[in-house]
């Protein structure tokens, strides 16, 4: 499990490096653009032909860096990160629930019904891998590629089986656990992670 739980934390962390670096370079590129194309008009009125060819060739340049797929690309990563960031949520217990009723109960009404959450859970999301897993062979059937990457969808559609395959893996993980120990991961929100150990360090080195 360290192994999985380690693979799952670093793919969630370049999926989401990779969409910032792109989403700034793509930007930084569109306002590059708009900010070279002023300044060719401006060089050509104050008549100095130099900063005038120098800007048209960076210009040209920048227009040789074709980041129209980078939107598209951008999606898809999200769609990844949001997939394996939910299972990831299960297995530290940042979904948002509803457990006013299970936190009144006690003993085993609540272990019941706890139980029946979780199950629920587990149902749900393999449902999802089911249709997902069909829905993504069919797609490979038809042999459909994206617009811009041109990449094959079923590729990009294999989010949804995995990324649901996994998280029904971690309710199951989170009811034998549950089962076992009585233990349900929990996050305080209202907390930060590491500060608490940056304070504590900080007060030592003080006193």
């Amino acid at each position: 499990m360290r192994f999985l739980d380690r693979f799952e934390e670093i793919f969630i962390i370049l999926l989401m490096a990779a969409a910032t670096i792109l989403i700034f370079v793509s930007v930084t590129q569109r306002y590059a653009l708009d900010m070279t194309a002023d300044l060719v008009r401006a060089s050509r009125g104050w008549g100095i032909e130099w900063l005038s060819n120098g800007a048209r060739s960076f210009y040209s340049w920048m227009r040789g860096l074709n980041l129209v797929w980078a939107q598209e690309a951008c999606i898809y990563l999200f769609v990844w990160m949001a997939k394996f960031g939910a299972a990831y949520g299960v297995r530290i217990g940042i979904h948002v629930g509803v457990d006013i009723l299970s936190e009144r109960l006690e003993g085993t009404a609540k272990k019941v019904v706890t139980t029946i959450a979780m199950s629920g859970g587990i149902i749900f999301t393999a449902i999802v891998a089911w249709f997902g897993a069909d829905f993504v062979y069919h797609v490979y059937l038809n042999g459909q590629t994206s617009p811009d990457l041109e990449i094959k969808m079923w590729v990009v559609y294999l989010a949804v089986p995995l990324g649901s395959a996994l998280m029904c893996f971690r309710f199951i993980q989170a009811l034998y656990w549950y089962l076992t120990t009585g233990y349900i991961a929990h996050h305080d929100i209202s907390s930060v992670e590491g500060v608490e150990e940056e304070a504590e360090v900080a007060s030592e080195g003080k006193a």
